[in-house]
């Protein structure tokens, strides 16, 4: 909704208090009526703001969406629309055929889904009519402070844990990161979904420790950044399935290595994030630039390797590690954007 602008004239009532009339389609709009409570804040030296009382508002979750699917529609198409319709908020979702009835790929890749990718959602009717999904998770259950940590700590078990698989030549842990990957994809989805409701609810918005929606979108990028560094692990662990074959324990050592850098610059970026430090993500974006030092090594490593097939699979790893300390610089960057009007100094009143 547009903001508008209105001047009133106060008038002074009884011995101490000042009164203001608001517009009636103002009121309306939010959903007040006479008797509510309004809470009244001072800003600063010379500003007031107006708001419902906390208990009065109404959350922007949307009560029921109904999607209507084809017969031929792809699993895939269907399940993007539903994850959309998740981001949005909505507490119940139906899937619906347009015709006849789902078909038993469709039942299977919505329950798939719910499970697999839809924090707090369950299936509570399922039939060849059509399945209902109710999002069941408190909102404030689970910070987006909360859950962004516990998903950047699997992000870098699952680095740890890829690495180790390559090292032993275990393919049953390397199948463990590979399932890691979509409860990281779940923590990023009800991030995003806690985003979109905070964006379009002030109180929503403080409750989640959010002062303005630009954090929201500085959020929303580096859990995307998170997201890239589980399918980076990933991609380590599916070299391991490809070849089938440890990489010799010295070589390893190396990579290794490489990645307790890149581990640790993503570490100071987000803490950088969790401080709200201008000063620390600076740091960061510094440390991020030895990268290219890490990559000198191991390219002087690769060239000294006499088996063609190793030395690329060393050079595919290396270049997986490399990304996440670019992810991590461009964590950085955006906590960067997010803190820089705390170095400004404020003009005096």
């Amino acid at each position: 909704m547009q903001e508008r602008e209105e001047t009133r004239r106060l008038q002074f009532t009884g011995k101490s208090s000042y009164i203001v009339s608001l517009p009636k389609q103002w009121i309306t709009e939010l959903g007040l009526k006479q008797g509510d409570q309004i809470t009244i804040t001072r800003q600063g030296k010379s500003g007031l703001k107006i708001l419902p009382a906390k208990d009065q508002t109404k959350t922007i979750q949307t009560e029921e969406a109904v999607l209507e699917i084809a017969r031929d529609d792809e699993n895939s198409a269907i399940i993007r629309k539903l994850v959309s319709l998740y981001f949005l908020g909505y507490k119940t979702i139906q899937i619906k055929p347009k015709t006849d009835r789902l078909q038993p790929g469709q039942r299977n890749a919505i329950k798939s889904a719910v499970k697999g990718m839809l924090m707090g959602a369950e299936i509570i009717s399922d039939s060849v009519d059509g399945i209902t999904i109710q999002v069941l998770v408190n909102l404030l259950e689970l910070s987006v402070d909360g859950a962004f940590k516990r998903m950047l700590h699997l992000a870098k078990s699952m680095l740890k844990d890829a690495l180790l698989a390559v090292k032993e030549g275990n393919i049953e842990l390397a199948k463990e990161v590979i399932d890691s990957d979509d409860e990281v994809d779940r923590f990023g989805f009800y991030i995003i979904r806690q985003l979109k409701i905070a964006i379009q609810n002030e109180y929503m918005l403080k409750d989640m420790g959010f002062t303005n929606a630009r954090q929201c979108l500085g959020y929303r990028l580096i859990v995307k950044n998170i997201e890239r560094t589980g399918d980076h692990a990933v991609l380590i662990t599916k070299d391991l399935l490809e070849f089938k074959r440890p990489i010799k324990n010295n070589i390893m050592e190396k990579i290794e290595d490489l990645n307790d850098f890149a581990v640790s610059v993503l570490d100071q970026a987000c803490l950088a994030l969790f401080k709200e430090d201008f000063n620390l993500a600076e740091l960061a974006i510094k440390r991020a630039s030895d990268a290219s030092k890490y990559e000198k090594k191991m390219l002087e490593l690769i060239k000294s390797i006499k088996d063609e097939e190793e030395a690329y699979r060393i050079r595919r790893m290396s270049e997986n590690i490399i990304r996440i300390a670019e992810y991590a610089s461009d964590i950085a960057e955006i906590v960067l954007n997010m803190n820089i009007e705390k170095l400004l100094k404020r003009p005096k009143l």
